[in-house]
Parts: C-alpha cells; structure tokens; sequence
C-alpha cells in the first residue's frame, strides 16, 4: 500500500476491534480506506504507538481483495511473509529508504482458524495482517501526528503472476 495525500488524517484515538467490526461489510477498498480500515490508528501521542492493517488478502464477503498497486496477495503467502518479516527484520521504516525508524511491537494474521479460535465471526474481519509500531523517531512520528503518513507501506518481493 502508498501513502495517498488523499486519505484523512489518521484518527487520534486507539480504534478497538470493536470499532474495526462496525465498518460495513460492501465498503469498497478505497471506502474502507476512508473510513479508517487501512490507515494508521495510533494511541495516546506519549506511547509513539502505530497500529492499522499491513495487508488484507480477503474481504470479510470472501472476495480477494485487489491493493492500490493492483495486486493481490493469497492468504497462505501473507501469513508466511509476515512471519518471515517478525523473525527476520522487525525494523520499521520511512518511505522505503531509511530505515531505523521504528520497531515492531505487535503482529497477528488473522486467518479463519484463528478468528474462529478467539471466537470472532469469520465474516467480521478481514483475512489479514495486523501490526503496531513503536515509532521512536521524532520526525517521522510527527509525519504520523500530522496524517502526512495516514498508512503503512509493506515493502516486499514477489513473482507477479497474471490471475482470471
């Protein structure tokens, strides 16, 4: 995902799974975007915590989601990504080109095993990966402040493949 100078500034307080629940299901991706699915939540301005989607593989209808590059990603290939990320890196940065920035406090993929494991409806939330980040660089955290960074960017390889 790209930052977009479209999106609103992120909200100031901490968004609940609750809240995350309340967004309608027949969003479109760039609705739910607006409505704060996939921008950075962020808590109390003294923890320098950011929290919001990484990546969403499939809506809560069932359907693939399609990114704002274009591409889609299998749920199968996010949760291997995100756990190599965890286990590999950890280290948050800016724009794709310094790094440093940042760490990693908190990850979960939520997969239907474990949305059915924490008793949440499969069709609640996405198929995705969740992330927080403890952002202890100043100018970047006040990017994250003013909105000028509403969202993450994952930056990653892959083989595209052309799909019908």
């Amino acid at each position: 995902m790209k930052t977009n100078t479209q999106i609103r500034k992120a909200v100031t307080k901490m968004q609940t799974i609750n809240d995350l629940l309340e967004i309608k299901k027949n969003d479109s991706p760039a609705e739910a975007v607006i409505k704060g699915r996939l921008k950075i939540t962020k808590s109390d301005d003294d923890k320098r915590l950011a929290f919001g989607w990484a990546s969403i593989s499939v809506e809560e209808d069932g359907e693939q989601l399609v990114d704002l590059s274009g591409d889609m990603i299998d749920p199968e290939e996010l949760e291997q990504a995100a756990y190599k990320y965890v286990r590999l890196y950890r280290e948050g940065g800016e724009m794709h080109e310094r790094g440093d920035v940042a760490t990693l406090v908190e990850s979960i993929v939520f997969t239907p095993d474990k949305k059915k494991a924490l008793g949440i409806p499969d069709d609640a939330l996405p198929t995705g990966w969740w992330i927080g980040f403890y952002v202890y660089d100043d100018e970047v955290w006040e990017k994250v402040k003013s909105g000028e960074y509403p969202m993450f960017s994952i930056e990653g390889k892959a083989v595209r493949e052309e799909v019908e």
